[in-house]
């Protein structure tokens, strides 16, 4: 999520790194190198602090309104990963 810094996406209350951040979940990728490439490019930030963020922003009800498909994808990869390490 955001660290209070970045300012507010006009479109739903998230910041424009949040909304970045959504539309590279949205794509789909060749491999892992062409998206943490983009994530370097684009926001500026490690693919480590990407997924941290991107993490926060799968249990922020503010992105769950502002993309349902994607937070819902997300959440049952990230409960399907969860349940195989248990």
């Amino acid at each position: 999520m955001s660290s209070g810094s970045e300012q507010p996406y006009e479109g739903g209350g998230l910041s424009e790194q949040d909304e970045a951040v959504l539309a590279i979940e949205r794509r789909g990728w060749p491999g892992p190198g062409a998206k943490e490439r983009a994530i370097r490019e684009r926001l500026g930030i490690s693919p480590t602090r990407y997924y941290q963020l991107l993490n926060a922003l799968l249990d922020d009800p503010r992105a769950l309104a502002r993309d349902p498909v994607t937070i819902n994808r997300l959440r049952r990869r990230r409960d399907e990963q969860r349940g195989r390490r248990q």
